[in-house]
């Protein structure tokens, strides 16, 4: 692989030769400005990122989180290509600079989380779960090819942000290539053979729908291909999974700590750890404001992490672009070893808490019963006209135009019925699926007071 094809801005649809000079803004730079004003991103200030329903000021949404890794990113893109641009004249005789490289990662970072569905991972297993263990979505099974029931049962939040990315309906992102190929942690699709040994392959990140576009895309920038739908991931995703590793590491451990869930001495040391010979904690224990201190940890904490990726993306470089790179560099850099214990201590005392816990059982309710009703009365209004009863015809309803006109298309097969059914759920805000469900069956979840 090389850097000048990597770096593509072309978009899909683009029908004539690109002219740099033709707007103020870089191609790069207009798409984490398509991101942000798009609908998708917008609902992410109502998505569970790890305290599903927060009422705390100070926990994290996807909103915040995204904006964050995006943050985080667009330094690791910026520092690395201030060293790229030097190592490669060709780059800068092409007209790339350093922002360009800031550019494409803050953007794909911005989008990384588009395609999560409410309620966190609890409604991902939702989705899947419909299909696997509810005997009236395993009725599908023998309705749809073998590989499209593979992507059915095993929703992928990665997969349906490529999907949201490249949808008609969302025509004004059109992101490029480059900005695409670094979102994609996992070019491969859910059929492909899982390589054990490439952190790549370890999930899927195209739908057997988008495949043919991710086709071309590959083959633009000569990502190289591992096996049967499977290739190596553009280098910059690297920083993109960096970015996002660095921010849920340091910030679910300060929201963790804010909300009580860990001792604050306890995230004191871990953060201490990382920033290693700069810390001081005379200095530190100056303030009264246990808030102020930990924020002053985590940036200090955070810059250490920025710079450590760095340094090995630019050390492993040519690897990289071999493919014979493939890790997380969170997992090699000097504070791996500290990263890892805050996951384990997050797992136990953060992710596996009393209040996620019982609220992502909520939230998996939640979602199971809407794929139920929406998916029988698609299925049914589609396909079976007999079935399509008043109460299904009442579900029906409450589908937005926007699926609506998906719906409406010639020829759609039950496959493609069904992934507008799971854009649809996917896409709801946690707030807007409580709503339905309390619509559809007049149930409620338990209060979120004092959480």
């Amino acid at each position: 692989m090389n850097w000048p094809q990597l770096l593509s801005s072309k978009r899909f649809g683009d029908k004539k030769e690109l002219d740099s000079n033709a707007s103020a803004r870089s191609r790069f730079e207009q798409d984490y400005d398509r991101v942000v004003f798009s609908h998708p991103f917008r609902r992410l200030q109502d998505k569970t990122q790890v305290f599903p329903l927060p009422e705390d000021d100070f926990v994290h949404t996807r909103l915040t989180h995204s904006l964050e890794v995006s943050s985080v990113g667009r330094s690791l893109g910026r520092m690395v290509g201030e060293q790229l641009i030097n190592k490669y004249p060709e780059l800068n005789v092409s007209g790339f600079t350093s922002h360009d490289f800031g550019g494409i990662v803050a953007a794909a970072c911005l989008a990384h989380d588009l395609g999560n569905p409410p309620f966190g991972h609890s409604g991902e297993t939702a989705i899947s779960s419909f299909f696997i263990d509810n005997p009236k979505g395993r009725n599908f099974r023998d309705r749809v090819l073998e590989e499209e029931w593979t992507d059915l049962t095993n929703f992928e939040g990665n997969a349906q942000g490529f999907r949201i990315l490249n949808d008609e309906a969302n025509s004004g992102l059109k992101l490029t290539f480059a900005t695409l190929g670094a979102f994609t942690k996992y070019p491969k699709t859910s059929g492909s053979p899982k390589l054990e040994d490439r952190k790549s392959q370890k999930k899927y990140g195209v739908y057997r729908s988008e495949l043919s576009l991710f086709e071309d895309m590959a083959g633009e920038m000569d990502l190289r291909v591992l096996g049967q739908e499977a290739w190596c991931r553009h280098p910059l995703t690297f920083l993109v999974e960096a970015a996002d590793d660095i921010c849920y590491n340091i910030i679910d451990l300060e929201d963790g700590c804010r909300l009580g869930l860990v001792p604050y001495e306890t995230t004191r040391d871990l953060m201490a750890a990382i920033i290693g010979k700069r810390y001081d904690q005379e200095k530190l224990e100056r303030s009264n404001d246990k808030n102020q201190k930990i924020g002053l940890l985590r940036a200090m904490a955070i810059h250490q992490l920025i710079i450590e990726c760095v340094n090995l993306f630019l050390e492993k470089e040519e690897d990289i672009l071999n493919g014979e790179f493939d890790s997380a560099l969170t997992d090699y850099i000097p504070s791996g070893d500290v990263l890892n214990s805050i996951t384990k201590l997050s797992v136990k005392e953060i992710y596996r808490s009393k209040q996620v816990l019982e609220r992502e059982a909520g939230g998996f309710e939640v979602i199971g019963k809407l794929m139920e009703s929406f998916c029988l009365a698609v299925y049914s209004k589609s396909f079976d006209s007999e079935q399509f009863t008043p109460r299904l015809q009442s579900i029906y309803s409450l589908i937005p135009e926007t699926h609506l006109e998906k719906l409406k298309k010639p020829d759609m097969s039950v496959y493609e019925t069904l992934m507008v059914v799971t854009d649809f759920i996917s896409s709801l805000t946690d707030s807007h699926a409580i709503k339905i469900y309390k619509t559809i069956y007049g149930f409620s979840l338990p209060s979120s007071k004092g959480f």
